[in-house]
């Protein structure tokens, strides 16, 4: 599959529009305190009894389901949309972003070694490297694999991250390709059980990558 040579026609025409929508999604960010808690620094270890605990009970997560708002900054260009991530195994997921009236901007199902992109105009392009099917039809360089982990508050394949007061993920510090990522968490939802992440930021270079998650639906 020529997947470059299809990506760069496509992003030339398709992405601008992307790009030029999705601001609007700004009026739809709003914050939410009463349900959330606070990070702040701790001392807590990575052999810590209650963060291992609390790190059993998110690797026995595996269908799940969130909404909330989405915020990329690249340094020159912000992009916003509304996003609903569904987990349904460890390796499959499906990621879908919309405007401000609810219409798809980009809808991406990952599986074992596939990786499907569906845009607005109903487009569809394939890859197994599902990050790289985003960089190439929007220049969003998102790190999807390690945001599965991320989402819930794990540090996935990271060794090198920080705990908070209360034993959840506070920081993580991880390097992929040269690049350097640093993820923090900003709150926590009190609602859920475990505790998932509310509020987070993801930092590369000039490169900021906000999620706000307005509700969690966890299958029992």
């Amino acid at each position: 599959m020529q997947l470059s040579t299809i990506c760069s026609s496509f992003r030339s025409s398709t992405a601008h529009g992307f790009w030029r929508f999705l601001p609007l999604a700004s009026l739809l960010l709003t914050a939410c305190v009463t349900t959330q808690q606070s990070t702040t620094s701790g001392t807590g270890s990575a052999s810590d009894p209650q963060w291992k605990t609390h790190l059993e009970e998110l690797h026995a997560l595996r269908d799940y389901q969130t909404r909330g708002s989405f915020v990329y900054n690249s340094g020159e260009t912000k992009t916003y949309a509304k996003f609903f991530w569904q987990q349904y195994t460890p390796e499959k997921y499906r990621l879908l972003l919309t405007n401000p009236l609810g219409s798809r901007e980009l809808e991406l199902t990952v599986e074992p070694d596939l990786a499907r992109l569906t845009t607005k105009d109903g487009q569809t392009h394939m890859s197994d490297v599902p990050s790289e099917l985003i960089y190439q039809l929007t220049g969003m360089e998102i790190p999807l694999d390690d945001l599965t982990a991320w989402l819930t508050g794990s540090p996935g394949r990271a060794t090198e991250f920080t705990l908070d007061e209360n034993h959840l993920l506070k920081s993580v510090t991880f390097e992929q390709n040269g690049k350097k990522w640093h993820l923090s968490y900003l709150s926590y939802d009190k609602n859920t059980t475990p505790m998932l992440p509310s509020n987070l930021e993801l930092r590369q270079g000039t490169r900021l990558i906000k999620l706000k998650m307005d509700s969690w639906t966890l299958q029992k």
